[in-house]
Formats: structure tokens, sequence, C-alpha cells
């Protein structure tokens, strides 16, 4: 068989035969950065933002140092795609709640019983204050979009983005997230 024929054989037998090394190839890039932004929310529970550095990210979600550059140039940028996650994550978690109690207390448990945020509250109390205060930051804009979705008002908006706020600081237990989520719904009227 000539060489024209045998490479034409192949190509005709699987015309697509690159569609499954890219979802492959895709599958792994999402793989691997999910070991690197879990592992750094570990780290992060146990040690706080600042003590960590792109090695202990790299050990301890076993991805060789080259690729955690691949993926991320630096600690911040690991940090601000975490931050990313975790308030899609939220966000998706209170879309699934039936009323907007449900999904406010959703939102309140998922803030006030975070490890992370627990580190840093414990560690890194001035990255926190920091982090609080920007309220032009495109996650905390998409956390008030979420916010404005429930209420349909800015002024009960603002109130629940303050009080979800407030419960990075000093988070509140499921009980309590219960009833301030029932009590914030029904004195603003949602």
């Amino acid at each position: 068989m000539s060489l024209y024929r045998s490479h034409r054989a192949r190509s005709q037998s699987s015309p697509l035969s690159t569609q499954p090394k890219y979802a492959a190839q895709g599958a792994t890039h999402r793989r691997t950065e999910e070991a690197i932004l879990s592992a750094t929310k570990d780290l992060i529970a146990q040690s706080g933002a600042s003590k960590i550095s792109m090695i202990d990210i790299s050990a301890h979600s076993q991805v060789a140092r080259a690729t955690l550059y691949n993926h991320f140039r630096d600690k911040s940028a690991v940090i601000e795609a975490l931050l990313a996650f975790e308030v899609a994550r939220i966000i998706e978690g209170s879309k699934l709640a039936g009323t907007p109690a449900d999904a406010l207390e959703s939102i309140s448990i998922a803030i006030s019983s975070d490890g992370a945020l627990a580190g840093l509250r414990q560690n890194d109390p001035a990255l926190i204050a920091q982090l609080l205060i920007h309220s032009e930051h495109p996650l905390y804009l998409e956390l008030a979009r979420t916010m404005y979705a429930l209420t349909q008002s800015q002024s009960a908006t603002g109130l629940a983005m303050r009080w979800l706020l407030g419960q990075v600081a000093q988070p509140l237990t499921p009980e309590q997230s219960r009833d301030q989520a029932a009590l914030l719904v029904e004195s603003t009227l949602f």
C-alpha cells in the first residue's frame, strides 16, 4: 500500500480524530485548575494568604511549578481565580434555592462557613478589610446583581450586601443565617 493510500485510509476512517484529543486536553486543563484552586483554598484556610507561596500551592496541589505558572502568572492571579470561582459557586447555589429568603440563607451559610475566609480572618485581617471595600470590583458587582435579582430593589440590595459582607468579618451560625434571612426578607418586603 502506498504512503498516500495509507494516509488517506487513516483520514477517512476518523475524520474527527482531533476532537477527542482537544476535549481531553480541556478536561485535563479544568482538573488541573480545580486542583490548584482547591489546594490554594486549603492552604489559605490553614495559614492565610500572606504566608503561602506558589511553591506551597504547587506542592499541595501536586502540580508541577511549570504547570502552575502556565495556568497562573503569580499568587495574586491564583487568589483572584479562587475568588471568582467561589463567588460563582455561591451565586449558583443561591439560584437553586426556592425563595429569596432561602437564597439569602444559602449565601449566608456559604460565606459564614467558608474555611478560607476563617483563615483570612485569623491570619490576614488587613486583606479581609481590603476585600470588603472594593465595591467596584467585578465580583462584588456580580454578587450585587444577584442580590438585585432576588430583591428587585436597590435599597434592599444595598441592605442585603451589607448584611452579607458583615458576615465575612463576623460569621453567623446556620440558625442565625436562616432567622436573619427571613427577617431581612420580611422587613424589606422583597
